[in-house]
């Protein structure tokens, strides 16, 4: 059952963001900062959840790997931080977008490989291996370059305060992580366990994330929805595209040239969300109007990429 709902995750998005758009009251708890635990908004504790989930998956074996790591993952990591961050400035630029969903768009373009591409590399008959050591180095590469590339490639926009933006990361990307690697490492039969479910956990969550924003924004999709449907999808298409060209030109198989591509592909479109739904995040906009455009993108992006990616790697497998 639990590999049924993960491996339709893109349709159970699709569903999730519909439900939020009919039934916006029933997402947008997640998202508008009214419930907190422990002082913290439960959108924070949720995306510390997310990446708990993954950090429990791995092993201390893991990053010292990654130290050795071969010519497929360190292409596959650069183009992930090449590739979509500046697709996403270009398409910004192309499209004249306004201000916050042009910043929203970069940010989200800035965000490492989500777990996502790890169940759609799966399906696509690529290297999953390699796909998660894509997501998880990106991932703890991005606590550093995130901040950098969104305050290089948004500052154009807006003036990105990086170093808010890199505590952010920190706490809500590298100590989760971290802390369920440790986990993994001191009570490894329970960690089992627990990693079972924990991926159908992140789904719902980021389906939860996802659809509280587009039932939060409804107003501000509708209006600007098709330039928004647009450079979400152009974002995402570029990735795609680029991710296995080249990959494919610079030597590497068919299946590890999937695998980048999709890893390329697909963004933590929640994370990205949910930093451009903190507080810090928005007060950096002078118009509230544009600060509340920000979170868009990232919705958005999160159906995209799902469904392109289930799309390719469905036509990967039949092939």
């Amino acid at each position: 059952m639990l590999r049924t709902i993960t491996n339709n995750f893109a349709a159970l998005t699709v569903l999730g963001v519909g439900l939020a758009w009919f039934f916006p009251a029933g997402f947008t708890w997640m998202t508008d900062g009214r419930i907190t635990l422990a002082g913290q908004p439960l959108l924070s504790l949720a995306l510390g959840v997310i990446m708990l989930a993954m950090g429990l998956t791995l092993t201390f074996d893991d990053y010292r790997k990654l130290a050795s790591a071969p010519r497929a993952l360190v292409a596959g990591v650069v183009l992930q931080f090449a590739v979509m961050p500046l697709t996403g400035f270009a398409i910004a630029k192309g499209l004249a977008l306004e201000p916050g969903l042009a910043v929203g768009l970069i940010l989200v373009a800035c965000c490492p490989g989500g777990t996502a591409s790890n169940i759609v590399t799966f399906i696509a008959r690529g290297n999953v291996a390699l796909s998660v050591a894509m997501t998880m180095a990106s991932t703890l590469a991005a606590v550093v370059l995130t901040p950098l590339l969104t305050g290089v490639l948004a500052g154009a926009y807006v003036e990105i305060d990086r170093w808010n933006l890199l505590i952010s990361m920190i706490t809500v990307v590298l100590v989760p992580v971290v802390l369920g690697t440790l986990l993994n490492r001191l009570f490894p039969r329970a960690a089992e366990r627990v990693s079972a479910v924990l991926p159908l956990v992140a789904i719902v969550l980021v389906i939860l994330i996802v659809g509280g924003i587009v039932g939060g924004a409804k107003a501000q999709i509708a209006q600007h929805a098709g330039v928004l449907l647009l450079a979400t999808f152009l974002l995402h298409a570029v990735g795609f595209a680029l991710g296995y060209g080249l990959a494919r030109v610079l030597g590497l198989g068919e299946i590890e040239a999937r695998t980048i591509s999709i890893e390329v592909g697909m963004q933590n479109s929640g994370l990205g969300s949910g930093l451009a739904k903190t507080p810090a995040f928005a007060a950096q906009f002078a118009d509230i109007t544009q600060a509340a455009l920000a979170p868009v993108p990232a919705a958005i992006s999160a159906v995209w990429h799902v469904l392109i990616g289930s799309l390719l790697a469905g036509w990967w497998r039949r092939k």
